[in-house]
């Protein structure tokens, strides 16, 4: 027991850790617990049923997929972001960086009707695509372009701090040495930011998969093309399916789960090849 015992300068591990796992309990366990007793209301033919729908199965493809591009997208260009904030400097600097954060501050059904109306065929944005054949208002690509919106912050303000701590005169010591431009970023750069990098991703990737209200205006919410995963589960609540609405929601919880276990997975192995 001892091993528990607090050594640090503030005392009190019982009492913090009953709070820890209280606040855990009441905050996370019981609600996720709640929804699995919700959905074993139905038999197991009936679950495989409702999870399996043709329109079900079509959101799930649609909101995992669309999730994954996003944050694969936000993984590349919120870093260059972030190298860009981090190591120059220009005019509007400061600007920029706050506008990073937009997306944390602005309402998602503001920022799903602005998009909207950007993109939209006859939007200022929008009407300038379409002699292109490009559409992207109420098609999947309209969706990724919200999630890539909401998910960009979270990709910059994980790198940021880590490559604020990473100095120069490592890349230059290396340089001197002989060190090409391509070694000298994937032999030092990349290991130091590899596990805040998988970070980002993650938090992008899980916001993404739960978005719904910048994402259901440019949407178009159109059956089997354009729906994604929560507001067919909005839709179901809406018409008192509750059983329906939590089996979906347990098989999105079980997805989710595994996508991040193995997303961690690799960040503690990435975090291990930086120490070896």
């Amino acid at each position: 027991m001892n091993r528990f015992k607090n050594t640090g300068v503030l005392p009190g591990f019982g009492l913090t850790m009953g709070f820890t796992l209280f606040y855990l309990g009441l905050i996370v366990l019981i609600p996720l617990a709640a929804l699995i007793l919700k959905s074993s209301t139905l038999t197991w033919t009936q679950f495989v049923q409702e999870v399996t729908h043709p329109r079900v199965m079509a959101s799930y493809k649609l909101t995992f997929g669309a999730s994954l591009i996003g944050a694969l997208v936000n993984s590349i260009f919120g870093a260059v972001l972030a190298w860009v904030l981090v190591r120059y400097e220009f005019p509007g600097k400061r600007l920029v960086d706050a506008f990073v954060d937009l997306p944390f501050a602005l309402p998602t059904a503001v920022a799903g009707i602005t998009l909207t109306a950007l993109y939209a065929p006859n939007g200022w944005i929008g009407s300038r695509l379409e002699p292109l054949g490009i559409k992207v208002a109420y098609t999947p690509l309209g969706i990724t372009v919200a999630l890539i919106f909401i998910g960009l912050p979270f990709v910059v303000r994980t790198l940021q701090p880590v490559l604020e701590s990473l100095d120069p005169e490592y890349e230059k010591a290396a340089v001197s040495l002989g060190a090409g431009r391509w070694y000298t970023v994937t032999r030092v750069v990349l290991p130091t930011l590899l596990p805040a990098w998988i970070t980002g991703f993650s938090l992008a990737f899980a916001r993404a998969v739960g978005e719904y209200g910048s994402v259901v205006f440019i949407a178009g919410n159109m059956p089997m093309k354009t729906e994604i995963t929560p507001l067919l589960i909005i839709t179901k609540l809406e018409q008192y399916d509750y059983a329906g609405a939590t089996s979906i929601g347990v098989v999105m919880l079980a997805i989710s789960f595994v996508l991040l276990l193995t997303i961690n997975w690799l960040q503690s192995r990435a975090g291990l090849h930086r120490i070896h």
